[in-house]
């Protein structure tokens, strides 16, 4: 293991004080062993809480998208560990400004135990919370068994529209449905060329040959669909958005957000090439993309290659989409 660090054991709690003493302006480190990550302000009066949680080693997932227009709270595991139920209560006492909380997270066992949990335990002292799980990736489960589905890049974009709402201070009614209509509108999948490492496990989670990648691996190493000899870039690309089209199909006149997402280590260079083959094929099937995402949005800590995210748009989430966000790693428009 080559990684720049102190001890393993504290790998996480280092990373926070720096992240919080880098932006003072967006994070503020509280509740138990400083796992929770708020906005300074927070809560905000009048406003829907939103908050999220599981492990580190995905930033700016989770932690990174606490900010104005985005999250209030966000609860963060060990590297690739749920967050407690109680560090996920405490997120949601300190997002709840009396308008309740929306629960917003990935599919996984332990977030979904966790974070059940804790709900339960904030509503015995009044505050109201609703759920939406995200589970975009088409390669972990059928259309048929959608609820098995692993959240990954949908996050991203589920974070942006529901946060947008809340901003807006709709009610707990509208900002859980339109989080839920963003993530309902999200297809992705994943591809990996090399595996990542777990500091407190010292060594990588899984091999994969110098010549080889796996299409459809997840964001923890899950296994894909299949694995062989490492393709070209336009193959790739394409083969990631014909298994994404096949789950969720487009049409003519059809508009779309596009996110290519680095797991760590592939170079924006690599991202780009991708994306000029996804764009060409979605202009010669007459689909138009809107504010299209390319850059590192949810890592894998230093694992070798890319997520594709697919979210279809209508006038309501493009709008939202659209709207003003600020934080350390991600900036839309301005505000007032």
């Amino acid at each position: 293991m080559k990684k720049i660090l102190n001890d393993p054991e504290h790998y996480v709690a280092e990373m926070l004080e720096g992240l919080c003493a880098a932006h003072p302006e967006y994070y503020k480190q509280v509740g138990p062993q400083g796992r929770v990550i708020v906005l300074p302000n927070a809560p905000i009066k009048g406003k829907v809480g939103i908050v999220t949680g599981g492990g580190s080693g995905h930033l700016p997932i989770f932690t990174g998208y606490v900010g104005k227009g985005l999250l209030d709270a966000a609860a963060i595991g060990d590297v690739f560990c749920s967050p407690t139920a109680d560090q996920i209560a405490e997120a949601m006492r300190q997002a709840n400004s009396g308008a309740g909380v929306l629960r917003l997270y990935g599919n996984y066992g332990g977030d979904v135990m966790n974070f059940d949990m804790a709900g339960e335990m904030v509503e015995m002292e009044g505050i109201e919370s609703t759920t939406v799980l995200v589970a975009d990736d088409v390669a972990s489960a059928p259309l048929e068994e959608m609820d098995k589905r692993r959240g990954t890049g949908g996050l991203v974009y589920a974070f942006k529209i529901a946060g947008a709402k809340a901003d807006g201070h709709a009610d707990l009614e509208e900002v859980t449905r339109v989080a839920q209509k963003a993530a309902d509108a999200c297809r992705s999948i994943g591809m990996a060329l090399t595996p990542c490492t777990v500091p407190q496990a010292g060594k990588p989670g899984f091999e994969i040959g110098e010549d080889e990648m796996e299409m459809g691996m997840g964001i923890h190493g899950e296994p894909g669909v299949w694995r062989g000899k490492l393709k070209k870039a336009d193959m790739i690309a394409a083969e990631m958005l014909e298994l994404i089209l096949a789950d969720k199909p487009l049409k003519k006149g059809d508009r779309v957000s596009v996110l290519v997402n680095s797991l760590g280590a592939t170079p924006s260079e690599e991202l780009y090439i991708s994306y000029r083959f996804i764009k060409s094929q979605l202009d010669k099937m007459g689909i138009e993309i809107v504010m299209p995402l390319i850059d590192r949005y949810a890592t894998s800590m230093e694992m070798t290659g890319m997520t594709l995210t697919i979210c279809l748009l209508d006038d309501e989430l493009e709008h939202l989409l659209k709207a003003p966000c600020d934080c350390a790693f991600w900036k839309v428009g301005c505000y007032e």
